[in-house]
């Protein structure tokens, strides 16, 4: 990982004779306050390893101050939504996708190709006000037209939509079919359900899954011991595995020490770039040939990034 500091996005103008100098705690604790989506991707994305990859990012949010039983409080946490799928913007898409592709005699074939297989039942939620109903459509990337389409099925009825899956590089170019269908109930409730058609590895959750990170800020009278001990407690006690250690800067063999732990290093004033232990398998970098190899002969490796998504 590399940035340039004059360009760090925690870094706001400030005007000294109006104004003392902003500490980097300060920096990131108003990032944080202020849920500034692009610092708080950055922090994701541009960290060692990437805790991210800033297309897989959905609505992202972040708390300050948490109380923890061991120490007075946390410096912050991040949660975001990290996306498995996605909507396509028009049924024509696949429609041209399949037709540039495949012989006019030969394109249903195709179509009960990427829909052979067929996930069981899943429910969205019971008992859904209409505006709870709205709103998880309305999150998932649906148009109004759609939504008061799927709102206004009759209850032997279906809603289609083609949709992406992440392929093997970590790219949404994979299409399934989904099947919608909404149940009504006479006091004005929503039953949400849905059923999934797939070429081949059925989509993991319906469109993203929650993940948190824990953030500590280090100071400089911090030491190597301090700062892992509070790390540890504080994500036992916030039963949240991934932790972000962010500093003015850190010395190689410090930053070898936390990644081993699990932790991921952002330093706004020196870049890190280091090889770390490493699994082939379990590894984000779709871009390496060793990529997903469980015959690897890799041990260490500087652009090692742990795949959440296989955990």
């Amino acid at each position: 990982m590399s940035h340039d500091p004059s360009h760090d996005p925690l870094t706001y103008p400030v005007e000294p004779q109006r104004c003392k100098v902003i500490t980097t705690h300060d920096h990131v604790q108003i990032a944080l306050a202020i849920a500034d989506t692009y610092a708080l991707k950055s922090l994701l994305v541009d960290c060692t390893p990437p805790l991210a990859r800033a297309h897989h990012i959905g609505a992202i949010a972040s708390k300050i101050g948490i109380p923890v039983e061991s120490r007075k409080t946390v410096d912050g946490v991040i949660q975001f939504e990290s996306l498995n799928c996605v909507l396509v913007t028009s049924p024509a898409e696949i429609e041209d996708r399949v037709a540039a592709t495949t012989e006019p005699q030969l394109r249903q074939r195709e179509y009960l190709k990427l829909t052979r297989y067929e996930s069981e039942m899943q429910t969205l939620g019971y008992a859904l006000t209409l505006a709870q109903t709205l709103a998880i459509l309305t999150q998932a990337g649906f148009s109004d037209e759609q939504i008061d389409k799927i709102v206004n099925l009759p209850n032997d009825a279906w809603h289609k939509t083609w949709w992406y899956d992440l392929d093997e590089e970590g790219n949404f170019t994979v299409p399934f079919l989904r099947m919608m269908r909404t149940l009504r109930y006479l006091d004005g409730t929503f039953t949400l359900q849905y059923r999934d058609h797939f070429a081949q590895d059925k989509p993991r959750c319906f469109t993203s899954q929650e993940r948190k990170v824990m953030i500590e800020i280090r100071t400089e009278a911090q030491t190597f011991h301090k700062t892992l001990e509070r790390i540890n407690i504080s994500r036992v006690q916030l039963g949240i595995e991934k932790a972000l250690l962010i500093c003015d800067s850190i010395s190689e063999l410090e930053a070898r020490g936390f990644i081993s732990q699990g932790i991921s290093i952002y330093a706004t004033q020196n870049s890190v770039a280091l090889s770390t232990q490493a699994d082939c398998t379990v590894c984000a970098n779709y871009d390496c040939p060793m990529h997903g190899k469980s015959d690897s002969p890799v041990l260490t490796c500087r652009q090692f990034c742990f795949d959440a998504s296989l955990s």
